[in-house]
C-alpha cells in the first residue's frame, strides 16, 4: 500500500497539472477555431513569426538561467551562452531568409535543401550537445521540467490541421503531423510537473513524453518526404505537401523541427544523468 502511494503521484500528474491541461486544451481548441475561421491569420505569417521568435527567445533565456545555476565563472557562462546562441541565431536568420526568398521550393534547387535543413543541424548539433562536459554541467543545474515545458509551443503545429481542413495540405501528412504536435504540446505541461517531483516515475514519464515527441517528428518527416516532389516521393497527393517549400509553413520543418529534436536530445541526456546520479547516491 505504501509503495502504491509513493508511486502514484509520480505516474499521475498532480491535480494542478491536470487543471493546467484543462484550461490549456480549450485555449488550443480556440486557437484552431480562430485560424480556421480567419485564414488570413496564418497566411499573414504572424503566428509563425511569433512561434519562431518565442521558441528562440525561451531557449536563450532558459540557457542563461541554467548557466547561472552552475559553478562556472561569469566569463565561462557568457562564452558558453554565446557559443550556443550565435550559431542558433544565425541558423534561424538563414532559414528565414531562405524561406522568404523561395530557396526551399522544390523546383528551384537541384539539391534536397529542405531535408538538409532538417537533418544537418541535428547531425552537427546532437554529438556536441550529447558529449560536451560544459553542457552536462548546465543540465545538472537546470530543473528537469524546463526542457519539457519549453515545448508547449508545439501546439502551434495545429496549423497543419487547419491547412488540411481548408484543403491546402494533404491529410496523409497533416493529420499525423498536426495531431502529434498538438498532443506533444498539450502533455508538455503535466509531464513537466511530473518530472519536477524528482522521482524515478516522473523521469520515466518525461522519457516517454520525449519519445512521443521524437516519434511525431519521425512520422511527420517521413510523410513529408514521401508526399513531396522529388526522387523519394511515393504518394502524389491532390494538393501540395510541406515539401513544396512555401513560406511561412516551411519554416516549421526548416527551423522548429531540428530545434525541437535537439531539445528532446538534451532532455533525454539530462534525465539519464539524473538517473545515474540517483543510483550513485544509493
Amino acid at each position: 500500500m505504501e509503495a502504491a502511494e509513493a508511486v502514484s503521484p509520480a505516474i499521475v500528474p498532480s491535480p494542478g497539472a491536470w487543471r493546467g491541461l484543462l484550461w490549456f486544451a480549450p485555449l488550443t481548441a480556440l486557437w484552431i477555431l480562430l485560424t480556421y475561421n480567419w485564414p488570413s491569420i496564418p497566411a499573414s505569417g504572424v503566428p509563425t513569426t511569433f512561434h519562431q521568435l518565442a521558441a528562440h527567445g525561451l531557449i536563450a533565456l532558459g540557457l542563461w538561467l541554467g548557466l547561472e545555476r552552475t559553478n562556472l565563472t561569469p566569463g565561462q557562462r557568457r562564452a558558453t551562452w554565446l557559443a550556443i546562441m550565435i550559431p542558433d541565431t544565425l541558423w534561424l536568420a538563414v532559414a528565414w531568409s531562405a524561406a522568404v526568398n523561395g530557396v526551399f521550393h522544390a523546383d528551384t534547387a537541384s539539391l534536397p535543401v529542405l531535408p538538409m535543413a532538417i537533418f544537418l543541424p541535428v547531425i552537427i548539433g546532437a554529438p556536441l550537445l550529447l558529449f560536451s562536459r560544459r553542457i552536462g554541467q548546465v543540465l545538472d543545474a537546470m530543473p528537469a521540467g524546463w526542457l519539457v515545458a519549453l515545448q508547449l509551443y508545439r501546439i502551434f503545429g495545429s496549423w497543419a490541421l487547419v491547412a488540411w481542413l481548408h484543403g491546402a495540405m494533404p491529410g496523409v501528412f497533416a493529420l499525423p503531423a498536426g495531431i502529434g504536435d498538438v498532443l506533444t504540446g498539450l502533455f508538455a505541461l503535466p509531464t513537466a510537473i511530473a518530472v519536477a517531483t524528482g522521482t524515478a516515475e516522473g523521469r520515466r514519464a518525461a522519457t516517454l513524453w520525449n519519445l512521443l515527441g521524437l516519434a511525431d517528428f519521425a512520422v511527420a518527416v517521413t510523410m513529408g518526404i514521401i508526399t513531396s516532389p522529388g526522387p523519394l516521393q511515393l504518394i502524389v497527393p491532390d494538393v501540395q505537401s510541406i515539401g513544396a517549400g512555401a513560406y511561412p509553413g516551411v519554416l516549421t520543418p526548416a527551423f522548429v523541427v531540428p530545434s525541437s529534436i535537439l531539445l528532446h536530445v538534451l532532455s533525454l541526456r539530462q534525465l539519464r544523468r539524473r538517473r545515474i546520479a540517483d543510483v550513485a547516491r544509493r
